[in-house]
């Protein structure tokens, strides 16, 4: 039987339904009372799928509205442009793409996400939060270098105090959320205890990849777009490179990987055997990034802390 998959297109104002089973169709605000009127529309028979985009700020109030009663599938924009593509489908409507979802939920199968963990949204929000403002202080500090004036260079320094001051509130804050969940903690203290994670790398891995632990090494490295993709075509072979996945996961791992390169054990002998392989130095610290995401998902996996391997 064709799975009873609904497409939801999230935009600002609104949420276009469509209903592959039966081909309905239907608007609603993108508002606490449309968000009721799409769960009375959706009615008493539990759909299989519930397939969106993710649409950054637009979706978080939807998903918090429904996850826990209904099965949601959050896909990626650019494969679900590609579907419809592939599709024959050129014209992009949110009606179009609403029918795009549904059907992309029954030709791939979707499975539903599983439940978030607890206070996962509020953690996400602080950590975009965080986010900013330490792109306001990259910002202010490059400003800073170029100021003469005392005027100009006091206010520049008042700044970079104050965005002192709001990111140790935003980190004892997500660090205090996070012992909240006694699965989460056990997991954050797994990944403090691999050299080179301090406590606001180990939290920025569990907030933005919530699935880690429960994944192939393969999976957690594509995840945080870490994954080589092979290129070949007959005799061409191209050179493989990374792409797509989690930016702020990706970046995370970036200074865990330099410490880890200087006082890991095991992962500072994989880093000097690239380099004396004649590998360039950004080369072998992307592969230390890769192994700090497998090697995290695999201790959690295992619930164990991080040992040195034996001599």
């Amino acid at each position: 039987m064709t799975k009873d998959s609904i497409g939801i297109d999230i935009s600002k104002a609104n949420l276009d339904a469509h209903r592959a089973k039966t081909g309905e169709t239907a608007r609603f605000a993108n508002s606490p009372t449309g968000l009721r009127a799409l769960r009375n529309w959706i009615g008493a028979q539990r759909p299989d799928l519930i397939v969106y985009e993710a649409s950054g700020p637009y979706h978080a109030v939807f998903e918090r509205a429904l996850a826990a009663s209904l099965p949601l599938v959050k896909v990626n924009p650019l494969q679900a442009r590609r579907f419809a593509q592939a599709r024959g489908t050129r014209a992009k409507t949110d009606a179009v793409d609403a029918r795009m979802l549904a059907a992309m939920g029954v030709a791939f199968d979707l499975i539903p996400n599983g439940p978030q963990p607890e206070n996962q949204h509020v953690l996400k929000e602080l950590q975009i939060a965080r986010m900013a403002l330490i792109k306001d202080r990259t910002r202010l500090l490059n400003r800073q270098k170029t100021q003469t004036l005392a005027l100009t260079r006091r206010q520049t320094k008042s700044r970079l105090d104050q965005i002192k001051r709001q990111l140790a509130e935003l980190d004892g804050e997500v660090l205090r959320l996070v012992r909240q969940c006694p699965n989460r903690a056990r997991a954050f203290d797994i990944v403090r205890s691999i050299p080179g994670v301090g406590p606001i790398t180990a939290a920025a891995i569990l907030v933005e990849c919530p699935e880690v632990g429960t994944m192939t090494s393969k999976q957690a490295a594509s995840l945080a777009g870490l994954a080589p993709m092979t290129r070949q075509s007959g005799q061409w072979r191209g050179k493989a490179f990374i792409q797509g996945g989690r930016k702020i996961l990706r970046d995370a791992l970036y200074m865990p990987a330099l410490v880890a390169a200087r006082y890991n054990p095991d992962l500072k002998q994989k880093y000097n055997a690239m380099i004396g392989a004649g590998k360039p130095p950004k080369l072998a610290l992307t592969a230390l990034m890769r192994k700090l995401i497998e090697l995290a998902n695999a201790l959690i996996k295992q619930d164990r802390n991080w040992q040195p391997k034996s001599a």
